[in-house]
């Protein structure tokens, strides 16, 4: 495994400071949980997404994952 570079701070974007300017004014535990979630499902939505197109990509079957997931290195 090859080390990788630290990552670089950067500014932040719209989005992060849109975020941080909601959360200043304080939410419920139970707000914080349900955005929290969103964000998770939604980022999860990508992934898949991702995922299903490198699977066309490449060619990849079940059985070829099933593979990769049982390879013991």
């Amino acid at each position: 495994m090859t080390p990788t570079a630290p990552i670089q701070p950067t500014k932040l974007n719209s989005l992060q400071i849109s975020l941080l300017r909601l959360f200043e004014r304080g939410m419920s535990d139970e707000d914080t949980l349900e955005i929290r979630e969103l964000v998770v499902a939604h980022m999860s939505k990508k992934l898949l997404a991702e995922v299903e197109r490198v699977n066309e990509e490449r060619g990849y079957a079940a059985a070829d994952i099933e593979a990769m997931l049982n390879d013991p290195s």
